[in-house]
């Protein structure tokens, strides 16, 4: 006679409501992507239609600051991602002085508040006479994105094998034949994984954003001016658009790592 266990139903219980939790906010801007146009409010369902996919820069603006994201993302992730490579590789691979001091302030930026961090920045920009724009929001990105870089790459760095380094330059490699031919590729699942929360951050900022954007328009700024009206249902269509995006990158990247690792079976 088989037991029951309190614990054993309710695992998939929880699991299905926490689930439900988390998908619902999603799902509830999918379905009003779909939503029939009737005046600027979106916050009731009008009927179905696809006028919204068909033109998803039809709401004054947001096409503006969902490319701005986009392009504040792009860069931002790129020059995070390069000096926080170089910065993770000085970490764990060269001694000197104030090294932990470095590592220790790098967390920083991870642990300050947003609120606290935004107006700190704003009020240096305004010091400095610096007009807030798209140039001010890059450079704010890229400094919290830094910090996110070098901790996933410094676990990278730490957990090399170096033998297979010393191999290359026994085969009379040069240290830059080695880094970009050796050290660089094993790197590269921890750069790339940086690179995406990276940009996963600077797209989804709003606080600091916010601070030190001045008149220029991201979107998640655009979503929160928009939200009292109801936000548009175009930018329900975009953020739809991540979505899927992000999910196809997830299904594309697995189905990678399932076939590598038959081939590597194989072997």
């Amino acid at each position: 006679m088989k037991k029951f266990g309190l614990g054993k139903a309710l695992v998939p219980v929880v699991s299905g409501i926490t689930l439900i939790y988390l998908l619902l906010p999603i799902a509830y801007v999918v379905a009003f992507s779909f939503n029939a146009r009737r005046g600027r409010n979106n916050i009731l369902w009008n009927g179905f239609s696809l006028q919204n996919w068909q033109n998803p820069c039809g709401a004054p603006q947001v096409c503006t600051a969902f490319g701005n994201s986009i392009l504040v993302g792009v860069i931002a992730t790129v020059i995070a991602t390069v000096l926080g490579t170089m910065i993770a590789i000085a970490l764990v691979r060269y001694k000197f002085k104030g090294r932990s001091t470095v590592s220790l302030l790098l967390f920083t930026p991870m642990a300050t508040p947003e609120v606290v961090l935004g107006a700190g920045l704003a009020a240096q920009f305004l010091l400095a006479g610096v007009e807030k724009g798209i140039g001010t929001i890059i450079l704010a990105h890229t400094m919290f994105c830094i910090s996110y870089v070098v901790v996933a790459v410094k676990a990278r760095v730490a957990s090399l094998n170096p033998a297979i380094e010393e191999a290359g330059r026994d085969l009379y490699g040069s240290p830059t034949q080695v880094f970009f031919r050796v050290t660089l590729p094993m790197l590269m699942p921890g750069i790339i994984g940086a690179a995406l929360l990276s940009f996963a951050l600077s797209f989804d900022d709003f606080i600091i954003t916010n601070f030190n954007s001045g008149t220029a328009t991201t979107f998640p700024k655009f979503i929160y001016i928009s939200a009292l009206k109801g936000v548009p249902a175009q930018a329900n269509v975009l953020a739809s658009m991540v979505f899927f995006g992000a999910l196809l990158l997830v299904i594309i990247v697995q189905l990678v790592n399932i076939n590598r690792a038959k081939r590597l079976a194989k072997i």
